[in-house]
């Protein structure tokens, strides 16, 4: 299991789209991902989850990330999430 805690630097922040091609992107990888704001933790691969969190530019997440794929998977959502 890996973890790690990333700004998001997307200039809409997680909105409805940016948010359903964060799940896509999560969707891609074997392992379990999670989300996590504050006490609130959901599932990287689902869009209803991922809206619950109403994430902006500048805001902290940790995304945790379990399985053999974790840190290509930990790698690929912190480079959508920095809008590299």
């Amino acid at each position: 299991m890996t973890s790690r805690e990333i700004k998001i630097e997307l200039p809409t922040g997680l909105e409805a789209r940016p948010a359903a091609m964060l799940v896509q992107v999560a969707s891609q990888y074997e392992s379990s991902i999670y989300v996590e704001k504050e006490q609130k933790r959901v599932n990287a691969k689902s869009i209803m989850g991922m809206m619950t969190l109403g994430l902006a530019t500048g805001e902290c997440v940790k995304v945790t990330a379990d399985g053999r794929d974790e840190e290509q998977a930990l790698a690929e959502i912190e480079k959508y999430l920095k809008n590299s």
